[in-house]
């Protein structure tokens, strides 16, 4: 591994993401302008995690833009906090990470505002009550600070921060609206450029193109590697599975609990089991729709059919047919009707979020279901280290939910190819891909995985300088 050369031109400092996968947040300083790229809540043990949150790592008032890549909420959940702290400019992203972003955030003011009152009335064995770290009122506020910028294939141009800064967006494919940033800055008569690809899609998955690669050179890249350390199994053998799980379900009369993002994973899901079911692939079994972010964010899905992919179009655009509504599918509305449907008995479906299991009307169906061997835990993608999916992932049995200690007998089973992130070979490809790279900073990762990851960049390229940052490291490049 190189040395970095220090030229004083361009100051990175990785305040989230770094060595880890959530709370997402990359400081550039250059010539006339600091940037924030994202502003992600970090998510894990609870009391460590909220002392992480509720003080940035740095002067609010300091940044002069904000450039979000995407609505997930490590990635943009504590702008209310940046707001609240000072922050007065403009938060850039995508038309339709701008109209996501605000149910994003809305939603975890309000799981925050719950929490925190359930916790005054109810108590806890080994918690003490967390006070929200922002209201709904505070999201509302943090709205009017966005501006729409469309990706550059729409405008060919670049969108200037200042007289010595622009940037572009780039399809990155992750979930709608998602984008890889291209940073230009001057210096001296210089111009350098930085490429931060914000979380990268996968390939040949539903609704979404494939990664959209910039066409600048660039010395610097800042890319995730969440899955830096393995390859996805093809997307045709996840369908397969799929459809060996809900035979088995309708046959024996079990229930399938899916935790699945709200935002990507929900929407690519229903999309597989439509078709699935428009095939005669799979038999009439209800599925419910039980999270209100996923039908809120399902419904900007349909403002935004430019944006799929031509497969998309085919399987239903073209017919005029919405990919997200089909006759087994239904929308759970109520709370009460929330808690009739874990009573009820096999065979069905329930699909909620948050992925995680971290939070939100999931946690009850896991809760409900976990200890019974009929039941059918589905995981659908990454689990972060800590939060309530990855100990059920690892069989840590048994798990505390809600202060009780169950014993985990369910059937879990692992489909991380519906993961919205690219795969090693993806990542690989994006490297190859960015002409005149000298410097590569890998992030939103673990450990582990980087430095597999690390080592076979510089297999390829040995004349990279590769840097897996920690929190709070700052580099001059």
């Amino acid at each position: 591994m190189g040395e970095i050369t220090y030229t004083n031109r361009m100051k990175i400092t990785f305040y989230g993401a770094a060595q880890n996968v959530t709370g997402s947040k990359h400081l550039i300083e250059s010539g006339d302008a600091k940037i924030l790229l994202d502003c992600g809540l970090h998510q894990g043990k609870r009391h460590e995690a909220y002392e992480l949150n509720r003080t940035l790592p740095f002067r609010a008032s300091d940044i002069d833009a904000v450039i979000l890549s995407h609505a997930h909420a490590d990635h943009c959940g504590m702008l209310p906090l940046l707001v609240n702290n000072g922050y007065s400019e403009k938060i850039f992203a995508t038309p339709a990470t701008t109209d996501i972003a605000r149910l994003i955030m809305s939603d975890s003011a309000r799981l925050q505002e719950n929490d925190y009152r359930d916790l005054l009335t109810y108590g806890a064995i080994d918690s003490k009550p967390l006070p929200p770290l922002y209201s709904m009122e505070d999201v509302d506020k943090t709205c009017t600070h966005f501006e729409s910028v469309p990706y550059s294939r729409l405008t060919a141009g670049w969108k200037q921060l200042s007289q010595s800064t622009r940037f572009k967006f780039y399809d990155a494919g992750h979930i709608l609206g998602s984008a890889i940033t291209v940073l230009q800055c001057d210096e001296s008569g210089v111009s350098q450029t930085l490429v931060y690809t914000g979380d990268l899609g996968n390939t040949n998955v539903p609704i979404l193109p494939e990664p959209e690669m910039p066409i600048e050179s660039a010395e610097t890249l800042i890319i995730e590697c969440t899955y830096g350390d393995q390859n996805h199994r093809p997307m045709t053998e996840v369908s397969g599975q799929l459809k060996d799980i809900i035979t088995d379900a309708v046959e024996n009369k079990r229930k399938i609990i899916v935790p699945a993002f709200a935002l990507g994973r929900t929407q690519e899901l229903i999309y597989i089991l439509h078709k699935l079911y428009d095939q005669g692939q799979i038999p009439a079994l209800p599925i419910y729709l039980d999270s209100p972010l996923a039908s809120e964010v399902t419904k900007v899905f349909s403002h935004y059919e430019k944006d799929f992919d031509q497969q998309a179009q085919i399987d239903f655009i073209s017919r005029q047919e919405s990919p997200f509504t089909f006759t087994n599918l239904h929308t759970v509305e109520s709370s009460d009707d929330s808690k009739a449907l874990m009573r009820q008995d096999g065979p069905y479906m329930v699909i909620s979020s948050s992925g995680m299991i971290e939070g939100g009307r999931i946690v009850h169906h896991v809760e409900h279901s976990i200890s019974d061997p009929k039941a059918i835990i589905v995981l659908t993608g990454f689990q972060a280290v800590d939060t309530l999916g990855r100990k059920i992932q690892e069989g840590q049995s048994p798990v505390r939910i809600h202060d009780t200690l169950h014993e985990i007998k369910a059937q879990v089973i692992m489909l991380g190819e519906l993961s919205a992130h690219a795969d090693q070979q993806g990542l690989l490809a994006c490297i190859a891909a960015i002409k005149g790279l000298k410097n590569v900073f890998l992030v939103h990762t673990e450990i582990t995985k980087a430095k597999v990851f690390s080592q076979l960049i510089l297999q390829r390229w040995p004349d990279l300088n590769v840097t897996i940052p920690l929190p709070g490291e700052s580099f001059e490049v």
